[in-house]
């Protein structure tokens, strides 16, 4: 990838952090006619220190002996 690509690459995934790796393919497809695999989008986003996150797991709250306890599931 060319260092133009990754710069684009970087202004279109902070601009919004909430894209799919698809959905970042069709936008650099569309905005500068870059083609780029999303492979290539993950490990060149991984490779500048884009990390994804993964979801946290929330307790839940048992009722018990008209107690209301926060346990991990």
């Amino acid at each position: 990838m060319t260092e133009g690509g990754q710069h684009m690459l970087k202004r279109t995934v902070c601009r919004s952090r909430q894209l799919s790796a698809e959905s970042v393919v069709t936008d650099l497809q569309t905005s500068c006619g870059l083609q780029i695999g999303t492979i290539t989008v993950r490990r060149e986003l991984h490779g500048m220190g884009f990390h994804g996150q993964a979801a946290a797991s929330k307790p839940y709250i048992i009722k018990c002996n008209a107690k209301h306890r926060m346990q991990w599931v």
